[in-house]
């Protein structure tokens, strides 16, 4: 069961992870992002889609530097290396490798940690409130959630580079602009479109969905032939027996069509 800095609730098929430290701007302690690691890997045996928000006005301002300081205190000044099933990297990828398709909704502060732990998730949805920054260096530290590869991957190396070394901070356009988030909409609105579309996730097959998820960033990083072998691999194991009567409902016409009418990118 979750604890009090961290919320869930099943939503139909839909799982809701809210962190829930909004009088801290939702700030993580390492502990805290290891239960919503768990709560992601909960999330993946009972739901098809799921959301990831923050309780309050921002979504995360990043790593707890009070629980940081305190163990850096009792660590003689050094910074014990992240180690373990529990390690923050390997709870993100709970939520970016996991079974089930994540949206997280971005508002206020995605700073740090924030951003590195949005970054896990497969669709971001940033409203026009939300500011993002990696601000490790000012405080004499180095991101350790896996933000030097998921952040890295998505906005590339010098965007990164600059981001860290100057302490500069994306408006929601320029993160939109940098590929840091695929949808933008009004103050307010992040976790309503978050949800929405994952609820267009949730009605794809679980296979489907699993084989983008874990097969499209793999092939990703693969040389052309390996990634063509790969894509050979994963194509034939994410058919599932939904796929006969789904392609033909497309061709008796049953299936919705697809058109400018449907969910549309960027601005929302």
């Amino acid at each position: 069961m979750p604890g009090d800095q961290v919320t869930y609730e099943l939503d139909g098929d839909i799982a809701l992870i809210g962190i829930n430290r909004p009088g801290k701007r939702n700030a993580m302690s390492e502990t805290l992002m290891a239960e919503i690691g768990d709560l992601a890997e909960q999330a993946g045996q009972e739901a098809r889609a799921g959301v990831l928000f923050g309780n309050g006005p921002h979504f995360s301002a990043g790593l707890d530097l009070a629980d940081l300081a305190q163990r850096l205190k009792a660590n003689g000044g050094r910074r014990a290396p992240y180690m373990g099933k529990h390690a923050p990297h390997v709870a993100f990828d709970k939520i970016a490798r996991g079974r089930i398709p994540f949206v997280s909704a971005l508002s206020g502060a995605v700073i740090g940690a924030g951003l590195e732990i949005a970054s896990a998730t497969h669709v971001r949805v940033a409203d026009d409130t939300a500011f993002f920054a990696l601000p490790e260096a000012q405080r004499g530290i180095f991101v350790g959630a896996g933000g030097s590869v998921r952040i890295q991957r998505l906005i590339g190396n010098a965007r990164m580079m600059d981001m860290m070394l100057t302490g500069r901070v994306l408006s929601p356009d320029e993160a939109l602009a940098q590929n840091l988030v695929q949808y933008r909409v009004g103050p307010g609105e992040a976790l309503k479109k978050a949800r929405e579309l994952a609820g267009a996730m949730a009605g794809n097959t679980p296979e489907g969905n699993w084989a983008i998820i874990n097969g499209l960033g793999r092939i990703n990083e693969m040389s052309h032939d390996d990634a063509l072998f790969m894509e050979a691999l994963v194509s034939r194991n994410a058919a599932s027996g939904q796929a006969r009567g789904r392609l033909d409902d497309f061709l008796n016409k049953k299936a919705k069509p697809i058109g400018p009418a449907g969910l549309n990118g960027g601005k929302a």
